[in-house]
């Protein structure tokens, strides 16, 4: 049986038309007990005061009657029982009245016929010594009645009062309560799988719309002003989800389109020449020329894979284990002195200012995160033109750029790394959003800087950057100044 109830033989519809169906009936056995009981004391109540009435003038009649008269005799008995007759109310509710001595032998009954009711072993003694002015319940000749026995002096009065009627009308009652409220059940039941059904109705909506997602339909979205209150929130979330996968999709695609053009053209250029090669015998020379050509295209190609990897890599948040403590300004002081030789070239200083503070993170991710941001700030930069770097410290509660995701106590630090440089041709802001595409580069006529620099460089550091908790983003003022900021967590 405990099987049986898993949900997931039974589908919620069911299991929520079968938990309202449990509720009302319980609700209606409540009711039907609840007013089986309130009538049931209203009778007895009725009945109870019938009874005493019919005691009090009874007993008050009794009084009367020995005033005058000794000894009681059966006369007397039967003149008490025919004065009490001048009561309406006695013969409307037929009640029936035997009277007796103090031994117990039967005196009078009224109706007459009564006493021929009583079972052979009736015994007045042995109800008033079990019910002494007690009202109590008895069953004569198959009859049910509600009965006292009052004494006063040498007299004892049996009264009773028929309550089969009561009975006939309590069944006939509770028949027709139970057949209404199986009727209100069934109503309510029906009512409330309909209302449920009608509830999940919109829920059909949005299974139609799933089961119609392909690659061509990624952009259709559900109309949340169409479903109910309760499924907004549902049909906004299903919303945002399509959105993120048709981004993803959509980048993924890019991504794969992207990477087979930068593979497709080293490889083609390996194989003409290979072929080429091949054609003719050659000098060894020639040989050795070639392979040297091929030797720089294989390092293009596995630097691009290395950077694939990398990307794969950095796809999460770092371990335990990568996290340690990371001294910034050492690090990137020596990749100034790294980077200088490259930039005299071109006439190009760096110059670092600010407090830089230790971080949090992996020093091998960091140290190629602020390598690629060199490299391409010395590629992409004017001749002649100054690269500066700055730090700043941060708090969460005046940080802008803090990760929405980021659940961090007021009082952290945060370090932001700012390396700016003038351009060599004008950039605009919606341009340079897209520098974080993978194999997107701005200048489309370098093949130098194939795989590295603004094709997966700036990618790499995004990704690097998330894996750190951090964030980086990329301002460009007056079309030429080229500003890219990277968050990071201060170590304590």
């Amino acid at each position: 049986m405990r099987h049986k109830f898993k949900n997931r033989r039974w589908p919620l519809l069911w299991r929520t038309v079968f938990l309202l169906t449990i509720f009302v009936v319980i609700s209606q056995v409540i009711i039907y007990i609840w007013v089986q009981r309130s009538v049931n004391e209203h009778f007895e109540q009725m009945d109870s005061e019938i009874i005493t009435h019919a005691a009090f003038n009874l007993r008050k009649r009794m009084v009367n009657f020995n005033d005058h008269i000794e000894p009681f005799t059966v006369s007397k008995s039967q003149a008490l029982i025919d004065a009490n007759h001048l009561h309406s109310s006695w013969l409307d509710y037929d009640l029936k009245t035997l009277i007796s001595d103090k031994n117990g032998n039967l005196l009078s009954s009224d109706p007459s016929n009564f006493i021929n009711d009583l079972p052979a072993d009736f015994s007045l003694l042995q109800l008033l010594q079990d019910y002494r002015d007690q009202q109590f319940m008895i069953k004569i000749n198959n009859r049910h009645y509600r009965a006292i026995i009052i004494t006063h002096q040498e007299v004892l009065a049996f009264i009773a009062l028929p309550i089969d009627v009561h009975h006939q009308y309590l069944i006939q009652f509770n028949r027709q309560l139970s057949l209404i409220l199986i009727a209100i059940t069934l109503l309510l039941v029906s009512v409330a799988a309909l209302s449920v059904h009608w509830g999940f109705a919109p829920l059909a909506t949005i299974v139609q719309k799933m089961k119609g997602i392909n690659l061509q339909r990624l952009d259709e979205r559900i109309v949340v002003g169409d479903m109910p209150l309760e499924l907004r929130p549902l049909t906004e979330s299903y919303n945002s989800m399509m959105v993120k996968l048709e981004s993803n999709f959509e980048s993924l695609s890019r991504f794969s389109d992207n990477i087979a053009h930068e593979l497709r053209t080293p490889i083609a250029t390996l194989s003409t020449q290979t072929q080429v090669m091949l054609t003719k015998p050659r000098e060894s020379d020639e040989y050795i020329e070639q392979l040297h050509h091929q030797h720089d295209t294989l390092k293009q190609l596995s630097a691009m894979i290395n950077d694939m990897l990398l990307l794969a890599k950095t796809q999460k948040e770092l371990s335990d284990s990568q996290i340690s403590h990371v001294d910034i300004e050492s690090l990137i002081t020596k990749l100034i002195d790294y980077y200088e030789m490259i930039a005299e070239d071109r006439e190009i200083i760096f110059e670092k200012s600010g407090d830089f503070k230790t971080v949090l993170g992996d020093k091998g991710l960091l140290q190629r995160l602020f390598a690629n941001l060199m490299s391409n700030a010395i590629y992409y930069a004017a001749s002649n033109s100054t690269i500066m770097i700055s730090a700043t410290v941060l708090t969460s509660s005046t940080s802008l750029n803090a990760p929405k995701d980021d659940i961090q106590s007021p009082e952290q630090l945060w370090l932001r790394i700012t390396m700016t440089n003038r351009l060599d041709k004008p950039l605009n802001q919606i341009e340079a959003d897209k520098l974080f595409e993978r194999f997107y580069r701005h200048d489309k006529t370098n093949t130098m800087h194939s795989g590295t620099g603004l094709g997966l460089g700036l990618s790499i550091v995004q990704a690097i950057a998330n894996a750190h908790n951090g964030k980086v983003s990329i301002t460009i003022k007056d079309e030429c100044l080229f500003e890219v900021a990277v968050k990071l967590l201060i170590a304590r």
